[in-house]
């Protein structure tokens, strides 16, 4: 039986951006997906009866990222603090490059709801909804019936209006609320910063052990508040610059520490005023960030 693999070029060329676009959906981690993705090519390269590399590799990158978070929930438990997702710097590269709403959206927002699901209404949930796969395929890739596909979705796509916003700002107030907040929390200007965030707001900030955050998620603006202005304090007289950057998608920010990259900043925005924070520390989700320092002084 003949194969459609080419000889001469890479055979995921034409598929890889769409199987890490899966790939760190599914997982949460560029780094992660990535080895997933490689793992799904040896695979590929070891099949003598491969008659659609597509629908294969999207299988193979599916049941491995399922396997990947049955021991990634048991690691969870024992991770320290809350968890967030790897900051990834180049969204255009994970495009869905489907027509559908979800297509290419990465927010932090998006990513913890998907987390909250299980691994196959997950599965299903991006498939169907993201990548435009249709229910008979979502089977076939699962191994489930076509009907308990569109229940998993179903029960996904419920959970998902609960949890994330009804609309994603636009760019142009995410970047202005975002400016604001790091001004007003360089300065402590606190008048400023109550206006800035919801009075429900939650702050949610990723050590992972390796460095010092919050070790659960800080709830209601005047505690984030007092959390931001005890960082600033122990932070006075450091070299502190901020470099305005593209963050799963929208405006985010890297903060430097006497030169070397100590943390991102991404938000949730919901109408004038910031829903959430988001600040990954952990060292092992930073490996992927810029390590040149330019931007604006902060103290």
């Amino acid at each position: 039986m003949s194969s459609n693999r080419p000889h001469d070029t890479d055979p995921l060329a034409p598929h890889r951006r769409r199987l890490l676009a899966l790939a760190y959906r599914m997982l949460g981690s560029r780094s992660d997906a990535e080895d997933v993705v490689q793992d799904a090519y040896l695979r590929f390269a070891g099949a003598d009866d491969v008659h659609n590399a597509e629908a294969f590799l999207v299988t193979v990158v599916t049941r491995l990222c399922l396997d990947r978070l049955k021991s990634a929930r048991v690691q969870r438990e024992l991770y320290i603090g809350p968890w967030l997702p790897e900051p990834v710097f180049d969204a255009d590269g994970l495009s869905a490059d489907a027509a559908t709403e979800l297509a290419d959206d990465l927010s932090f927002a998006l990513m913890l709801a998907l987390d909250r699901l299980s691994p196959l209404e997950r599965a299903a949930f991006l498939l169907h909804d993201v990548f435009d796969r249709p229910f008979s395929e979502v089977a076939d890739m699962l191994g489930r019936s076509e009907a308990a596909c569109r229940q998993l979705a179903t029960r996904a796509r419920r959970a998902m209006r609960d949890e994330r916003p009804a609309s994603p700002a636009r760019p142009d107030n995410h970047a202005r609320l975002l400016a604001a907040f790091c001004e007003a929390a360089a300065s402590g200007d606190i008048s400023t910063l109550a206006t800035l965030l919801r009075e429900d707001a939650i702050a949610i900030t990723d050590g992972g052990g390796r460095k010092t955050a919050a070790l659960n998620p800080i709830r209601g603006a005047q505690k984030i508040i007092r959390f931001l202005i005890g960082i600033a304090g122990k932070n006075a007289g450091r070299d502190i610059r901020i470099v305005p950057m593209t963050i799963n998608g929208a405006a985010g920010a890297l903060l430097y520490l006497d030169g070397e990259v100590d943390h991102t900043l991404s938000m949730a925005i919901d109408g004038d005023r910031i829903a959430a924070i988001y600040i990954v520390r952990n060292p092992d989700k930073l490996r992927h960030a810029p390590d040149a320092v330019c931007g604006e002084r902060l103290n």
